[in-house]
């Protein structure tokens, strides 16, 4: 089914409700978007913290500690 069949048979039967239900749908439908919206902007400000040379540095951290330095292994 297409987006715009989709949408066609949903108007469809948002216009068989009454108001009340339909502006339920209107509420989630907007709850949907808002949660897309903040999906898309996460994803975005994942890739630009991916692509960022400001934490660069810490990928060439020498390492400064090794097993050998603990006074104590834990079991667990």
């Amino acid at each position: 089914m297409t987006k715009q069949a989709i949408i066609t048979r949903t108007a469809e039967v948002i216009n068989q409700l009454p108001d009340a239900q339909a502006a339920e749908i209107s509420d989630f439908v907007e709850f949907i978007l808002k949660r897309y919206e903040e999906h898309k902007l996460t994803q975005g400000i994942q890739k630009l913290t991916a692509e960022s040379q400001a934490f660069a540095f810490l990928h060439d951290e020498a390492e400064l500690y090794t097993e050998a330095d603990l006074k104590e292994v834990y079991d667990g």
